[in-house]
């Protein structure tokens, strides 16, 4: 029998399945730590950094292993690239006898009840709906897995897909009368049949809270785990194991509820009543928070009479909607539907409403129409600590960014992980011969006004030189990114990329397109983005990624930490920021003939002591202060045309 290490070697399988392999001994180490954890169902965290092929060095001990595994990613994306384009040549040239499942949350598949109710009352859609409805009855007859990801036809966030997918709150399971053809449960079905299911993290911690409630559960039990991107699991497993209410669930409750009155219930006039009354004390509840979007502490806005006021009037006002319903109970499926969701419904937002529990932060952001208050644990490494150390299975946990420094502390303290082994594996990448950091001298602090321009004049100098590659600006804020896009087009012809301007996948690839195209964006094109060659040469980054002081969450957790005795500037604030900025910083060189320069435009990574932490969990590539050279350097690079 192969061993695992042997499938690593020049001359395996592998080299003639996958076109572009190479053998590389972090991989291959990491592979065998991996063979090991599964045979003694034990619990591994591995820092891989870019270039050491961690997929495939999870994915062949994987599918050589006896037992089942669940394989869960940090986003979709990277999802269907692992079962799209990764697994099945693997899979076919090593483990052909192996069955491979893609299982993605419900709001992903397409619900051929809602469709119906959609088409049978599309009068009280907007036109825009009502054009959206036929384009995906169109596309129904066609898809065989129902997952609306395959719906090119419409934008990601078209209006239509509420009304055309459920949730966990308005499924109405097996009293559904489209339930045998139900693409959810055919998914379903497929993941419990299949040897490998690759899932996502949010889809893992939804069914891991579902099932901690006692409730259905989607995800199959599995002899195995890996966790690609696994730094993101601290901040995930916080929002599944908290609660929420947003006046948007209301809200579609009260339109399912004025539907059924409209089409099936026309003599419960009752119901169009409280439904109104429901929506009216809702608009209400919204415009007792300032106009702007914002995020804020629900303990202290509670407290305000305007904003106790108008919660009153939502308890009052929900209470009347589930005593109409209840009186018509048995009457209609979705009717009773709607009643269930309501109790609970009720039940939560009661329990939002008593803020004095300690161990939660209580926050609540706003939308321009809507607002969600949360209750979110302070910590989950007990709860998630107590599942990974009771269950009968190998736990591996891998990303490129899980270590400060070598550390692994920050990231094994967060998830109760305290029986795991750790492995840090350098890149082969020589970031020396590839790469500059520059730190230019002489900019202002991060929170002074000459800020901006100092930001801008860094960026049009990189772009004068930078004419043959592509640039990266990446910003902590929002509101920095679209000060610095609204100047920066009146000073460059070059093609400009602009987070929000359309959707993320598009975006990046007609920034790659472009081949010298400036892109600025925010938190989620820190990581996650594989942009490789001349496309990207040069990162800009405008200021360490620390928390916004103004998040409650970040309060509630420093406050927390204060109250526990412990320092929160370096367990809380620090590790965090660390992490983000080596994501960022691993957006740059991504291949082993990619070369780059990294600026970071925040003095205080050589004036602050704390920076040395930074820099030391950075690649190593060669440093600088003079922006000069830094840009003598990627005017070699776009002279080079190898690179």
């Amino acid at each position: 029998m192969t061993s695992v290490a042997e499938y690593f070697q020049s001359d395996s399988v592998l080299t003639t399945a996958l076109p572009g392999f190479a053998p590389r001994p972090a991989q291959t180490e990491m592979a065998t730590a991996i063979a090991k954890t599964l045979k003694a169902k034990t619990q591994l965290v591995v820092e891989a950094e870019t270039g050491t092929g961690k997929t495939y060095a999870y994915l062949v001990p994987i599918l050589k292993s006896k037992g089942s595994a669940i394989i869960s990613t940090g986003t979709k994306a990277l999802q269907e690239q692992l079962y799209h384009r990764d697994l099945p040549a693997l899979r076919d040239a090593i483990a052909p006898q192996k069955q491979v499942s893609l299982l993605k949350g419900r709001s992903n598949y397409l619900c051929l009840h809602r469709l119906a109710q959609s088409q049978a009352h599309a009068s009280e859609l907007s036109p825009t709906v009502q054009k959206q409805v036929v384009e995906v009855k169109r596309w129904a007859v066609r898809t065989e897995d129902g997952d609306v990801g395959g719906l090119s036809s419409l934008p990601e966030d078209a209006e239509v897909l509420p009304h055309v997918t459920s949730t966990v709150d308005n499924c109405l399971g097996r009293d559904c009368p489209d339930y045998d053809d139900c693409y959810l449960v055919k998914a379903r079905k497929s993941a419990l049949e299949a040897d490998v299911v690759v899932v996502n993290h949010h889809l893992f911690f939804a069914d891991m809270a579902l099932k901690d409630v006692g409730f259905g559960e989607l995800i199959p039990h599995a002899d195995a785990l890996v966790f690609d991107e696994a730094h993101q699991l601290p901040d995930i497993a916080s929002q599944y194991f908290g609660e929420a209410v947003g006046s948007r669930q209301l809200q579609e409750l009260a339109q399912e509820a004025k539907v059924l009155y409209l089409t099936e219930l026309k003599d419960l006039r009752q119901l169009d009543k409280a439904a109104d009354k429901l929506l009216g004390s809702l608009r209400d509840w919204r415009l007792a928070f300032p106009v702007d979007p914002q995020r804020g502490n629900w303990r202290q806005a509670q407290q305000q009479p305007q904003i106790q006021e108008a919660a009153a009037q939502v308890s009052e006002t929900m209470q009347f909607f589930a005593d109409v319903a209840k009186g018509a109970l048995g009457r209609n499926q979705d009717l009773d539907s709607i009643y269930e969701r309501c109790v609970q419904f009720m039940h939560t937002w009661e329990l939002l409403q008593n803020t004095q529990r300690t161990g939660f932060s209580f926050w609540f952001e706003t939308t321009p129409r809507q607002i969600t208050v949360h209750q979110t644990p302070l910590q989950v490494a007990d709860k998630f600590g107590s599942y990974v150390a009771n269950s009968e299975s190998s736990w591996v946990f891998t990303s490129a960014t899980l270590a400060i420094g070598k550390d692994f502390s920050h990231f094994t303290r967060l998830l109760g992980l305290d029986q795991a082994a750790t492995l840090c594996l350098p890149s082969p990448f020589a970031f020396a011969e590839q790469g500059m950091l520059c730190v230019p001298r002489y900019l202002p602090q991060p929170h002074e006004r000459e800020m901006l321009d100092h930001l801008l004049q860094v960026t049009t100098q990189v772009l004068d030189v930078n004419q043959q590659g592509g640039t990266f600006v990446l910003f902590t804020s929002h509101r920095m990114l679209q000060r610095v896009a609204e100047r920066l087009e009146t000073l460059t012809d070059r093609p400009l990329f602009v987070q929000g301007s359309t959707n993320k996948r598009e975006l990046l690839a007609d920034f790659i397109a472009a081949g010298n195209g400036v892109l600025l964006g925010t938190s989620s094109f820190w990581e996650g983005v594989d942009v490789r060659g001349k496309a990207l040469t040069c990162v800009i980054i405008d200021k360490l990624p620390f928390g916004s002081p103004d998040d409650p969450l970040l309060q509630a957790r420093i406050e927390d930490c204060r109250l526990r005795g412990a320092e929160p500037f370096t367990q809380v604030q620090l590790p965090p920021a660390v992490i983000a900025l080596k994501q960022g910083a691993g957006r740059l060189i991504r291949d082993s003939s990619d070369r780059g320069v990294l600026i970071v435009c925040d003095q205080r990574l050589v004036t602050k002591p704390y920076g040395q932490l930074f820099l030391a969990s950075l690649p190593p590539l060669r440093r600088t202060r003079d922006l000069s050279q830094a840009l003598d350097f990627l005017a070699e690079i776009n002279g080079d045309s190898s690179a």
